[in-house]
């Protein structure tokens, strides 16, 4: 499984068990070693993604938009491996931890913006971003990923959390994600799918390309 991990992501042991591990500022409480905190895929989709050995295709340095950034708890974990990282987040509650997050990352940019309105931060998200990460509770998150799917590079990556209950609470997980899927591919080949219920019920992870 290690030979899927990021540069700059490590596992490491913490209280005597191996857990993802990131160097930088402790963010949300987790424990920390040295330099080096545990990245928790209880509180983090795309940490999930990461255990579960799915090939995000991360090497680390690349250049990220972070969608749904919330307060920071995974993208202050990806700013310390990447490249310049885009985080955008909405509510401006959490937004105010996103900036605390920041100050000692220099990388990590956030923008307090609607993922649904991609034209309000186009002039400051550069072009051609390696990866995409999406973790947006909101109704329609194909369509969100179809809209910033213009920031991505020809050979960059979507890695998408799809959340069955923002899509309708009502209905069956797998047939909101088979939905989700289908709308994706109008945009995107899906590369991989698999299901974070370890850590998150009624999560899809998703890694697709631009088509």
């Amino acid at each position: 499984m290690s030979e899927q991990l990021p540069d700059g992501v490590e596992r490491r042991a913490f209280d005597g068990s191996e857990r993802l591990a990131t160097r930088g500022e402790p963010v949300y409480g987790e424990p920390t070693e040295g330099e080096w905190r545990a990245w928790n895929p209880n509180r983090s989709k795309l940490g999930a993604m990461l255990e579960l050995g799915m090939d995000t295709s991360l090497d680390g340095g690349e250049t990220v938009l972070y969608l749904g950034a919330a307060s920071g708890t995974t993208v202050s974990h990806v700013a310390d491996f990447a490249g310049p990282t885009y985080a955008v987040e909405f509510a401006a509650r959490p937004a105010r931890d996103l900036l605390e997050a920041a100050e000692s990352r220099p990388r990590l940019f956030p923008l307090l913006k609607d993922a649904r309105k991609p034209e309000t931060y186009a002039h400051v998200v550069e072009s051609d971003v390696d990866v995409l990460v999406q973790d947006v509770a909101t109704r329609g998150q194909a369509r969100v990923a179809l809209e910033n799917r213009r920031f991505l590079a020809d050979d960059g990556r979507l890695l998408l959390a799809v959340k069955a209950r923002s899509e309708d609470v009502t209905r069956d997980p797998d047939d909101v994600f088979a939905d989700v899927r289908e709308e994706l591919e109008e945009g995107y080949e899906i590369v991989e799918t698999e299901r974070l219920e370890d850590y998150h019920t009624d999560h899809l992870g998703v890694v697709a390309r631009p088509r």
